[in-house]
């Protein structure tokens, strides 16, 4: 059996948490989000969670020897022994170099989506404030206005969900995170996922994801 040891990069609204979320139960693997680990930490007021609190109550961002030794513990546990889903780190090349001493990934998959459609889906993006699950108005409705399907909690819109901070964000991921794909290039890891359809289900994107995995996952003919 291949471990699959999966980084998911793109930019914000690509879609990584919830295409994540659908393959880690066919995949067998779990979903890590650097998001949730820091959200779990916070909320059991653990000695690392009191710590990482004070820089999110300044807005600042979580120095990297922090997420580094969170992501380390993380993938030590028992249920990452045959691979996982990664997204949401590492966000630079820095990141990436550490990372790498820790946990040799072998497939990165980059989500190639136009501004244009991140700013429309982000914009349209409703959040459950009990479970955290993610809607779309357009493309990913719930079954009842404003109301969570998974555990009928509250469905909000985040303040920073609109078209100018969305491009504000998309900048900073250019300059800081997209070098990655070069990274990650260079290292013969590296495969594109594009969506130019912003109506696409997502499923169909998963099954292109999956399509990749598995020729990844075939053994190379001798």
């Amino acid at each position: 059996m291949i471990t699959l040891k999966i980084v998911l990069i793109g930019p914000p609204g690509a879609g990584k948490g919830t295409y994540a979320s659908r393959l880690t139960s066919t995949l067998g693997v779990p979903h890590i989000s650097t998001g949730d680990i820091v959200r779990e930490e916070i909320k059991a007021q653990t000695k690392l969670g009191k710590m990482i609190k004070t820089y999110s109550d300044k807005g600042e961002l979580i120095p990297d020897e922090i997420m580094i030794k969170l992501l380390a513990e993380k993938l030590r546990k028992p249920d990452c022994k045959n691979g996982f889903i990664l997204d949401g780190f590492p966000r630079t090349i820095k990141q990436a170099e550490v990372f790498d001493r820790i946990s040799k990934i072998n497939l990165v998959i980059n989500l190639n989506v136009p501004d244009y459609i991140i700013i429309q889906r982000l914009s349209n993006r409703l959040v459950c404030r009990r479970c955290g699950t993610i809607y779309n108005k357009l493309t990913l409705k719930p079954k009842r206005d404003n109301v969570c399907d998974k555990c009928d909690g509250e469905l909000y819109q985040r303040k920073d969900d609109n078209p100018k901070v969305i491009q504000d964000r998309l900048n900073i991921y250019r300059k800081k995170t997209e070098p990655l794909i070069e990274y990650y290039k260079k290292k013969n890891l590296l495969k594109n996922v594009r969506c130019d359809d912003l109506k696409i289900p997502p499923e169909e994107i998963v099954e292109k994801i999956k399509t990749v995995i598995n020729q990844f996952q075939k053994p190379s003919k001798p």
